[in-house]
């Protein structure tokens, strides 16, 4: 088989490249028997669960409205982000660097006092590192009530292994006069998601809508790929199909591509983790008004629980439940879940709750590990497959942190290259 684009994954990003090419000739390959990666959507029981908790913030209103309008009237809600952290057993306002006025007192003076001189505590840290960051900016107070646990237990490894942009624009920076002005005055919610979208059926709605623009005949389901011939330009399928391409966009997770191609490399410098999620639901309310809560303790197994019901309004509670993994890991999930269910108990979400039903999926890869010597993998490693006509991107792809969005808008970025080209 011939092809000029053959696009690797039936996700947002490989979807949105085969929307905005201005030709006919490409397929995608799937290696699942579902369209969308991590943005399935499960519906059971009455209740509508993503893979993750999956909220749509768009930069582009023009992106966001080409989607909508591939979708039902009506289909996406609106919603003002309503975050909290459970911190020793109270509620505190997200983000915790900007709330810290509502800790008890002692513990409020100790994180101001830390903030204030922050630079002489500083200096004991990589400042080049994500952990020398957030003690450079927070001082230690903040730092190791919060964000150093909460960080710890979302990306499972020493934050002094992490670059110190590994979150980049999504991370919630304040400076020293925003957090002391919003002890006196509340300010607005500024953060990249302060209000999101949500389909009532779930991610997989947005997912749906780019590929309304893609002929069922141009994606093949269960057909995963397993080598690369650069040199020739062929690549082989686990169906044993050869199919000779002009151009490869590939959002597989990079490490993964890298196994596949003839180019040295070191496996150790990709590295990543995973996330276990419980989705649950139950048979009535919980907190209302919440939408997702962070768990920074190590007493609880799980760093973030979101709830569904809250941000559709429907009448029973229904959660989904994060906890993060080494690469490594192999989680009994019978045994996490039960471990989970006790410590919702104990943080005080459920109570006598009945579970209704559940779902359980592990991420893999969930949050790449951004370290400089990363970043310049990949870029050396990609440089040379573009000029082979592979190129890599999204999320994973890209080996970054980013949006939904963003890798809507990279792909669209590279089909128009193309199209210029061939204009």
């Amino acid at each position: 088989m011939e092809t000029r684009y053959l696009i690797v994954g039936a996700g947002i990003t490989g979807l949105s490249f085969a929307n905005f090419i201005d030709s006919d000739d490409y397929l995608v390959l799937e290696r699942e028997s579902e369209i969308g990666g991590w943005c399935k959507t499960i519906q059971k029981e009455g209740f509508v669960w993503d893979f993750s908790g999956h909220f749509f913030h768009f930069n582009h209103p023009e992106i966001e409205q080409y989607l909508r309008d591939r979708m039902p009237p009506d289909e996406v809600v609106t919603v003002e982000k309503n975050a909290k952290i459970l911190y020793k057993d109270n509620l505190v306002d997200f983000p915790f660097q900007k709330n810290i006025h509502q800790l008890p007192q002692d513990e409020f003076v100790e994180c101001l006092y830390d903030l204030y001189f922050r630079d002489e505590q500083a200096d004991e840290y990589d400042s080049e590192s994500f952990k020398g960051m957030l003690y450079e900016k927070f001082g230690e107070g903040i730092s190791d009530k919060f964000l150093v646990p909460y960080n710890e237990k979302l990306y499972a490894c020493d934050l002094e292994e992490l670059d110190r942009d590994a979150m980049g624009r999504f991370f919630p920076y304040a400076d020293v006069e925003e957090i002391i002005r919003n002890m006196r005055q509340q300010e607005d919610d500024e953060s990249y998601n302060a209000t999101f979208t949500y389909p009532k059926n779930g991610a997989i709605m947005y997912v749906n809508a780019l590929a309304s623009e893609v002929p069922d005949d141009q994606i093949a389901l269960n057909e995963a790929l397993v080598d690369v011939d650069l040199d020739n330009k062929v690549a082989t399928t686990s169906q044993g199909r050869e199919i000779d391409f002009q151009y490869m966009i590939s959002s597989a997770p990079f490490d993964r591509l890298m196994e596949m191609v003839d180019l040295d490399y070191e496996p150790s410098t990709f590295s990543y983790n995973k996330v276990l999620v419980f989705n649950m639901g139950f048979d009535r309310k919980g907190h209302e008004g919440v939408h997702w809560i962070y768990f920074p303790e190590r007493k609880y197994s799980f760093y973030r629980v979101g709830y569904y019901d809250n941000i559709m309004d429907t009448d029973r509670m229904s959660l989904y439940v994060e906890i993060g993994q080494q690469s490594d890991a192999e989680p009994d999930v019978d045994a996490k879940r039960q471990e989970v269910l006790r410590d919702l108990e104990r943080a005080g979400i459920v109570d006598d709750h009945e579970l209704v039903a559940d779902h359980s999926v592990t991420l893999d890869p969930a949050y790449v590990h951004i370290t400089q010597d990363s970043n310049e993998a990949f870029e050396n490693l990609s440089s040379k497959l573009e000029l082979r006509g592979v190129h890599s991107l999204g999320r994973y792809g890209g080996w970054t942190y980013c949006a939904i969005e963003d890798n809507i808008v990279e792909a669209r970025g590279l089909a128009r290259k193309f199209n210029d080209l061939d204009a």
